[in-house]
């Protein structure tokens, strides 16, 4: 699934002819994302003890928790179908212009418009 982000992320910047720059957390960090903490433990209390069914009913009690203090939360099942087994060759991913940034290259990467597309 990397390899197959940074093929279609660099599409995107040759369609779109904008640079773009993504840093990722490392693994493990989610325990830090804001996020997180403040939906998820409300959408937990919301489901509590009521069994999942089927995606309609998850969907349905997420769509569905509220807080006192304002947070709403909106909610959708994506049905669509999606390909999976792709897969590039290391010579595939060689045409990417892909520049690996000093800090943790791994993580965070900006990819530019290729010039001959």
């Amino acid at each position: 699934r990397n390899r197959l982000w940074k093929y279609e992320l660099q599409r995107f910047v040759d369609e779109t002819q904008i640079a773009v720059t993504v840093c990722h957390f490392p693994p493990g960090t989610s325990k830090w994302n804001k996020i997180e903490h403040r939906m998820f433990s409300h959408i937990s209390k919301n489901w509590r003890g009521r069994p999942l069914t089927s995606h309609e009913v998850m969907v349905n009690l997420i769509a569905n928790t509220t807080t006192e203090s304002g947070l709403k939360i909106q909610a959708a099942l994506d049905s669509n179908e999606y390909l999976t087994g792709i897969t590039f060759s290391d010579r595939e991913m060689k045409t990417l212009s892909l520049e690996k940034n000093d800090f943790h290259g791994e993580w965070n990467y900006s990819i530019y418009p290729t010039k001959n597309r």
